[in-house]
């Protein structure tokens, strides 16, 4: 987001950061902030009413909280009523900033729990399970059936087996608000990353890295980067030998398949 919303963002996250770090309950703040920002994506009139640049911020305020303060902790409300009283450049802009600050809380609850890693290592394992389970994809985004069905769906696989934080996180990335599931995971990785303060690094190699080769293409990938890396890896076969490596728009393919293939083109050329 850019100009006023961008400005609203970022000090929508210096407020929850201070709250966080005065001891909140960050899956309690998650929790709150994607509800309201449920009711704000589905209720237009009441979105456009909170957001209406011709209207004075207390008013907006005023009115997101007796909208929300019978249902919402009083953190949570305020918030969503801050939020109500900034400026944004689309009415839109307001329900996603108050999903990506939701599941940020989230994020930093699990953080602050010892479960970060975990939490980023079970978002990313859970989207690969999806895209190579045709069946699993297709339960998951069967018009047909119910957001509450596909969330029960979700809970079957992933409760006892996940951190709290990562089935709380799976259960939303069902209700289609960015389109898919896998989109959706993708954009709750890059938020956690980003509250994290870190890079990721999707790692491709022929066959599974051990602990210790892990470690030392995360330590060597953060020294260059000058910024911790976490990283996600993927066995895939085709990669033949090396390593594939993205991080961002940033990519290093020194496979053995990739240097096949340039020297394929090269004879062609």
């Amino acid at each position: 987001m850019l100009g006023s919303s961008g400005a609203s963002v970022a000090r929508m996250n210096d407020e929850l950061s201070a709250v966080i770090g005065g001891g909140a309950d960050g899956a309690a703040l998650g929790d709150g902030l994607l509800a309201a920002a449920a009711v704000l994506r589905d209720q237009v009139a009441l979105r456009r009413a909170v957001t209406d640049p011709s209207t004075e911020s207390e008013a907006k305020s005023g009115l997101a909280r007796s909208v929300f303060g019978s249902h919402l902790d009083g953190k949570v409300l305020d918030l969503v009523a801050g939020a109500a009283g900034s400026r944004w450049g689309s009415s839109r802009d307001l329900p996603e900033a108050l999903e990506k600050l939701g599941v940020t809380a989230i994020v930093k609850g699990a953080d602050s729990a010892g479960e970060g890693d975990r939490l980023e290592d079970e978002l990313f394992a859970f989207g690969r399970a999806v895209v190579e389970n045709p069946d699993l994809r297709s339960a998951l985004s069967d018009p047909a059936r119910s957001v509450a069905d596909k969330q029960g769906l979700v809970a079957a696989l992933l409760d006892g087996k996940a951190a709290s934080a990562t089935v709380r996180l799976a259960r939303e990335a069902v209700t289609g608000t960015h389109g898919t599931v896998t989109k959706a995971l993708e954009e709750y990785s890059r938020t956690a990353a980003g509250a994290r303060q870190r890079l990721v690094a999707t790692v491709r190699v022929a066959s599974a890295l051990t602990a210790e080769q892990s470690t030392r293409l995360a330590a060597a990938l953060g020294k260059e980067n000058a910024r911790p890396v976490h990283l996600n890896t993927v066995v895939d076969p085709s990669v033949v030998g090396g390593i594939h490596v993205e991080i961002g728009d940033f990519v290093v393919d020194g496979s053995i398949s990739a240097r096949v293939d340039d020297a394929r083109r090269q004879v062609a050329g």
